[in-house]
């Protein structure tokens, strides 16, 4: 078994805001290989005070001085997957998160979030945070002195360089290609399907979140460094279980995850329901009305966030309930 390939995030290796399919990648993998991409979090504006004594990784402070910001996230790589081609998917297993950081930040600011209207100003909390325990300690909560609030990281950002055609786009919308889903789900364990649409795939993650809740409302969660464990392999579409994949999709130890993403959240709900239905009829002999009215007693759709321009639902299938 090859040992992993290790990308430490630095201006070399890291791109602020973008994917492009015309970066080159930073590392290049066969496979079912590992590679292990160390994730920044975080511009210059949101960094700790000197005084609350929480440490900003020099490897930070040199990409807020180098390196050109083209948009809203910092992401490590890409990474080559040798021999995949454009109608594969890349399945990403989320093999190991590792906190980069004793402490993140949540925040809010002007004109963004659920309700900016509401909220028309700036509030950032940089928020300790106890790897041992795999806690943060909120500053309020129904007691004096503040709470602590189990950790459950994950990736905000994981995407594959999208086609050609599409240029340079930012990382703050989700898209076909996988990039800002925002999915809480997709934590240590799970699995991340993405459609491929170019040679080599091009994989890159960043935007670590130590915690989230459903809908990311303010439009931060908890952000922060993390350090992923991804083994990156290929499957062929094109067969009837395994049609060519056109949109991101996922499964955890307990459920089958498919995805909608639209600037309209209707919209974004019937694609998430769309696929579901897709999906289950892919894999059983039920009709696509059997599955549409599955869905309706058996199934759960979820706003994923409501805060990254094109808005995001996931429905969960409990896996054993139909295969």
């Amino acid at each position: 078994m090859a040992e992993p390939t290790r990308v430490p995030a630095s201006v070399a290796t890291c791109r602020w805001g973008a994917f492009d399919a015309s970066f080159p990648p930073v590392a290049s993998i066969d496979p079912g290989e590992v590679v292990i991409l160390e994730c920044l979090s975080g511009g210059p504006e949101v960094m700790p005070p000197q005084e609350k004594m929480m440490a900003v990784p020099e490897a930070l402070r040199e990409i807020h001085a180098k390196l050109p910001r083209l948009g809203a996230h910092i992401i490590t790589g890409p990474v080559e997957v040798r021999g995949a081609e454009p109608g594969d998917a890349l399945r990403v297993d989320i093999e190991r998160i590792e906190l980069g950081a004793d402490w993140g930040f949540c925040g809010f600011r002007p004109l963004f979030g659920t309700l900016p209207e509401d909220f028309p100003y700036r509030r950032t909390l940089h928020i300790p945070v106890d790897r041992q325990a795999m806690t943060c300690r909120l500053p309020f909560g129904p007691k004096e002195g503040g709470m602590d609030l189990p950790l459950a990281p994950f990736f905000g950002v994981m995407g594959v360089a999208p086609p050609r055609e599409w240029g340079m786009i930012n990382t703050k919308e989700p898209r076909a290609i996988g990039g800002n889903l925002d999915n809480k789900e997709l934590t240590e364990g799970a699995t991340l399907y993405l459609p491929v649409f170019n040679e080599g795939a091009l994989f890159s993650a960043g935007d670590g979140h130590g915690v989230q809740g459903d809908g990311e409302v303010c439009i931060n969660a908890l952000e922060m460094c993390l350090t992923g464990h991804f083994r990156l392999s290929l499957v062929k579409g094109g067969g009837p279980r395994d049609p060519v994949l056109k949109w991101p999709r996922a499964e955890t130890k307990t459920h089958y995850i498919t995805m909608g993403m639209h600037e309209d959240l209707d919209l974004a709900m019937k694609q998430a329901l769309r696929e579901m239905i897709a999906f289950i009829c892919s894999r059983t002999n039920l009709s696509d009305a059997d599955a549409y009215q599955f869905c309706s007693l058996a199934v759960d759709f979820r706003v994923t966030q409501t805060v990254n321009g094109e808005k995001g639902v996931h429905g969960m299938l409990r896996k054993g309930l139909l295969f």
